[in-house]
């Protein structure tokens, strides 16, 4: 087999679909919202406490991008993320502390999913 031939076989995998950058987004968010919510049902602090760490950097970069100037968003779209990054923020802090459950976080990512597949589909 000749090296071309590997390499087109090794990048081309007809039965994997191509991914969208909104259905790679999506799969992060359900990745992440999925093991929040195993973790808290089975009442495993430690899984829930790596989860919630994903979801915080996940957040993170989120709020980052939609800060910057470039970023294709809509301002008030924009402002909103912000603002859901920033109570993600807060409130991961709460559940760490034993203060709150993580049913919030789980909502607000079930809620960016949602948006995700409805702007995918239309868009």
């Amino acid at each position: 087999m000749s090296a071309t031939t590997m390499a087109k076989t090794a990048y081309e995998n007809p039965a994997q679909p191509i991914r969208t950058l909104r259905a790679t987004e999506y799969e992060v968010f359900a990745r992440v919202t999925r093991r929040m919510k195993q973790a808290e049902a089975r009442a495993d602090f430690v899984e829930l406490a790596s989860a919630i760490h994903d979801n915080r950097r996940l957040w993170t970069i989120l709020a980052t991008d939609v800060a910057l100037p470039q970023n294709p968003l809509p301002a008030p779209l924009r402002a909103r993320l912000f603002y859901l990054a920033e109570f993600t923020q807060a409130h991961s802090r709460k559940v760490l502390l034993g203060q709150a459950r993580a049913e919030v976080l789980v909502d607000i990512n079930t809620a960016i999913m949602r948006g995700l597949r409805n702007e995918g589909a239309h868009g």
